[in-house]
């Protein structure tokens, strides 16, 4: 039985080259641990830049053919996409190889380290990057596990979504999805917001209910979110986004132009190269804890000024003719939302694409795509969709994005289905005016990335 980060040294991840897998991987590697692992995209003689990755960082990547796995290996640690059906997982346990979840080894690793877990439905990746990048240039240090690839981080060459420091802190992004983040005993807990996505409100609140329970000493909450203000143990704690709801680190006079965005925290000016009223939230939700963690609020700015994203989280791939072309992990009605309205303030037309993921989530999440998005749209701005990206699996698939599109066109927004992605462009060109942006948004789905660059390299 493994319980505690001593109790292994030789590793094996089924589904390494998923974010969250190879984000643990590295760190694991990074601390010393013999690190292997397998995945469905290593394609013998086809080039795979993760792999590449991961074996620069020392950790060695197999087909998943069960190769891999050895009387050598001490852990086997599985993705929830991995089932007992997969090979692998069989020959584990031919060798009684003990088997866990992603979510426990990260919960067995947050206990090795002084922690900071940062939970909610939207903005975790965002905000656990510019923690990390406060505290490092604080000095502190830090470690970091991402479920998103940091633009400095992966300038040196890595994956970007892990990073081993010899401070005391490690920062972590703490899923609410699948309900591990109950798994995690964090000192320090940041809640951003709570909204309907994969659980209704009910569900939610007793997840991160129990997540405020778990933390050990500092919970923050946003005070601007009715529903995790509901959580808030003092508000004296906790930070706003909304100068009519006090709190004790409360930005005001924000404004945004083009890829800047600039606030105020007790007087003190914020400026930051990114989008959004969203990224003020989650910038604000950093500097709340670094602050509370010794880092002076000058020093919170100053960092900031220097953060240079994560990956596909309103990335650029840039301009021709008029056009910004961005691409957004945006997946929920409320992220959609955001991730619109933050395109909003560059130009004056918005042409957004976006793949829904998951039958069972599109028809749990219809109503309020269709309300989140429409509500967000101008009278010049335009919805696009794909047909909805299919993972594998036993599910029912009685909906269609055209149902959400028919939706919206129904509350006369502008609204297009494109059932093939790659008829996107061709059918959107003659909507693509001087100035506008082209905004790409979805999840889940590897092919996304290549997505993006085939569209940005065809304009």
């Amino acid at each position: 039985m493994v319980s505690g980060i001593n109790d292994f040294k030789n590793v094996f991840f089924i589904g390494i080259a998923g974010v969250g897998m190879s984000a643990i991987a590295q760190y694991l590697a990074g601390i010393g641990k013999q690190v292997s692992g397998s995945d469905r995209f290593f394609v013998p003689g086809e080039y795979n830049e993760i792999k590449e990755k991961l074996e620069s960082a020392g950790i060695q990547c197999f087909l998943q053919n069960g190769e891999g796995i050895n009387a050598q290996t001490e852990l086997v640690v599985v993705s929830t996409a991995v089932e007992d059906t997969v090979f692998e997982v069989q020959k584990a346990k031919e060798f009684q190889v003990p088997i866990i979840r992603r979510s426990e080894l990260l919960a067995i690793i947050a206990e090795s380290k002084k922690t900071i877990a940062v939970g909610g439905t939207s903005g975790k990746s965002t905000t656990v990057a510019m923690l990390y990048d406060i505290l490092q240039f604080a000095g502190q240090q830090p470690s970091i596990i991402s479920g998103a690839g940091l633009v400095s981080i992966i300038k040196t060459g890595k994956i970007g979504n892990a990073a081993v420091g010899v401070g005391e802190w490690l920062v972590i992004e703490a899923d609410e999805s699948d309900g591990s983040i109950v798994q995690y005993h964090s000192e320090v807990g940041l809640l951003l917001n709570i909204d309907k996505d994969h659980q209704e409100i009910d569900e939610l609140m007793n997840i991160f209910g129990q997540f405020k329970n778990n933390t050990k000493e500092l919970f923050v909450v946003n005070q601007s979110n009715p529903l995790s203000k509901l959580l808030s143990v003092n508000s004296n704690l906790d930070f706003s986004t909304d100068e009519n709801i006090p709190a004790r680190y409360q930005a005001t006079h924000f404004q945004q132009q083009g890829f800047n965005i600039q606030y105020t925290i007790t007087g003190i000016p914020f400026s930051i190269n990114t989008v959004g009223k969203h990224n003020m939230e989650n910038a604000v939700a950093a500097t709340c804890v670094a602050n509370q963690l010794g880092v002076d609020l000058v020093l919170c700015a100053e960092a900031l000024k220097h953060y240079e994203g994560i990956y596909r989280r309103h990335q650029v791939l840039g301009q021709k003719e008029g056009v910004w072309v961005i691409d957004d992990y945006a997946h929920n009605p409320a992220k959609c939302a955001a991730s619109i309205a933050a395109c909003q303030a560059i130009a004056p037309k918005v042409v957004a694409w976006f793949q829904p993921h998951g039958y069972a989530p599109t028809r749990f999440l219809r109503k309020d795509f269709v309300k989140e998005i429409a509500a967000t749209l101008r009278p010049q701005d335009e919805i696009w969709m794909s047909e909805i990206f299919y993972a594998g699996g036993t599910t029912e698939k009685n909906i269609s994005a055209g149902d959400l599109i028919n939706d919206i066109k129904a509350l006369g927004c502008h609204a297009f289905f494109i059932e093939d992605r790659r008829n996107f462009l061709n059918a959107a060109r003659p909507h693509l005016s001087d100035p506008c942006v082209l905004l790409l948004m979805g999840a889940r789905d590897p092919g996304l990335e290549q997505f993006g660059k085939d569209v940005w390299a065809n304009l």
